[in-house]
């Protein structure tokens, strides 16, 4: 079965829900911000995913962060501040078994998923 990570309350994710519903696939959806799974799931993701599509720069959280947190951005840093973050993961992060799909894409969806 697919799993779903990301944060309810999430529009992204409400689109994302709404697209597998649509297509009839079924999927368990992991809310990594209440359940603090993030950072135990990071290093796979990142691995991968690579952290540059993982880290979303152009959410609210992002423009919160102090410029010293924003600046130099690495590899590490980034790991740092998603775990310390989370959602300044970028969403939704759907793990098909095989592929692992960051951020909606609903022609990717399509091409990985039906």
């Amino acid at each position: 079965m697919l799993r779903i990570y990301g944060i309810k309350n999430c529009d992204t994710m409400k689109t994302a829900f709404a697209w597998l519903d649509a297509h009839g696939i079924a999927y368990e959806f992991i809310d990594y911000k209440k359940n603090d799974l993030a950072q135990e799931h990071l290093p796979d993701w990142n691995q991968r995913a690579g952290w540059e599509s993982l880290l979303n720069r152009r959410g609210m959280m992002w423009k919160r962060l102090s410029d010293d947190e924003r600046s130099d951005v690495d590899e590490s840093k980034a790991l740092t501040l998603m775990a310390d973050y989370p959602t300044l993961i970028r969403r939704p992060v759907l793990d098909t078994g095989k592929a692992l799909l960051v951020g909606f894409d609903p022609e990717r969806y399509a091409a990985e998923l039906e």
